[in-house]
């Protein structure tokens, strides 16, 4: 194998491992995540667990809130079913492989906290209207993720309305799935013909 070979190789090696494992700063969920387990612990509740596909569709809304100003109208300062609707919801479930049918039994929370300082963001999850879902045995799954001033905290149940299963081969997502496994066919088709 010639030296431009192994840099071919060394480079798709890395954009391949950037593409399967995207940069993301979790350090402040899994802080909020052991925060609520140890809130959950003190009731005698059992812990969440890390639901990847809820952890997904937290993403995609923490993205679409951020930039957003914090007041009482958003996150869990808002007074009860004035939360703003999410219109781009069923985009957010495409991108995560999701049908709306396993998501039904979730809970979504936003927050906006300025500077996302640790003890506010547990605050504003465990003394407001949301204690309530993190008191509730039923949920046993969690997804986090924060972008500016915002954190999303999406719960999922173990039943089938509510686990956040993938939808699965062949439904609503499979389209958007397609142009990311026709990008890796492409990369590998290049190291191949590097090598060559």
């Amino acid at each position: 194998m010639g030296s431009s070979s192994r840099a071919a190789l060394f480079c798709f090696l890395a954009v391949a491992s950037s593409l399967l494992h995207p940069a993301r700063s979790d350090g402040e969920d899994n802080q909020l995540l052991k925060g609520i387990n140890s809130y959950r612990a003190s009731l005698k509740v059992p812990a969440l667990t890390e639901n990847s596909n809820a952890d997904c569709l937290a993403e995609q809304l923490a993205k679409k809130f951020k930039g957003q100003e914090c007041t009482n109208t958003t996150g869990a300062n808002t007074v009860p079913g004035t939360e703003p609707q999410f219109p781009d919801y069923p985009q957010f479930l495409d991108r995560c492989h999701l049908n709306a049918s396993v998501t039904e039994d979730g809970q979504v929370m936003p927050a906006c906290v300025p500077g996302l300082v640790a003890d506010v963001v547990l605050t504003n999850y465990t003394k407001s209207q949301y204690n309530r879902f993190l008191n509730d045995t039923k949920y046993s799954g969690v997804g986090i993720a924060n972008e500016g001033d915002w954190v999303v905290v999406v719960l999922s149940t173990s039943t089938d309305s509510g686990d956040y299963s993938p939808a699965p081969p062949g439904s609503n997502w499979a389209p958007s799935v397609q142009p990311f496994s026709w990008m890796i066919v492409s990369l590998v088709g290049f190291v191949v013909l590097l090598m060559k």
